[in-house]
């Protein structure tokens, strides 16, 4: 009767861990630090295990780019770059709901609650939206921001270009 138990419980966690992989519903930016989770220079195996194996590669991007979605050809999500097998740049794509970052910070909410709540930040002009970015020496913190209002978070390299 162990050995069955035993067997079960190998099969259920062997079962239940690619289920634990995935991209979270409701991520969090830990400024400087992680991006729903991961976190730059992260290895591709462990970005693997964290948010699996289904992902969607971008053919036209400079650097190898992989795009983790809720469902097959859903548009919202989460964008993360490799370099040389490891994470250099991680982002929100197209307002995933439920986002949150620090102080309350929510994607949605007018632009001016990031200043207004983060202080004083860098704005950096980028091709139809602007980015608010926070530097520490190993990262640089981005806030998109589209027509007024908070429309993603982006971790980059430090002094990296927040323009995507």
């Amino acid at each position: 009767m162990r050995r069955v138990l035993a067997c079960a419980a190998v099969i259920t966690l062997a079962v239940a861990a690619p289920a634990a992989a995935g991209l979270p519903r409701a991520g969090t930016l830990v400024p400087g630090r992680s991006l729903g989770g991961v976190r730059l220079g992260e290895p591709e195996p462990q970005l693997r295990a964290a948010l699996g194996a289904f992902f969607g590669v971008c053919r036209d991007c400079a650097r190898t780019t992989w795009y983790f979605t809720y469902r097959p050809f859903d548009s919202r999500g989460l964008g993360v770059e490799l370099t040389k097998g490891r994470v250099s740049a991680v982002y929100t794509v197209w307002q995933p709901s439920g986002w949150s970052g620090p102080h309350g910070l929510v994607l949605g909410q007018p632009a001016s609650l990031v200043d207004a709540r983060l202080g004083n930040l860098l704005p950096v002009a980028c091709a139809g939206y602007s980015a608010l970015v926070e530097d520490t020496p190993a990262a640089r913190t981005a806030y998109y921001v589209v027509n007024g209002r908070l429309w993603g978070f982006g971790l980059l390299r430090a002094k990296a270009s927040p323009c995507r």
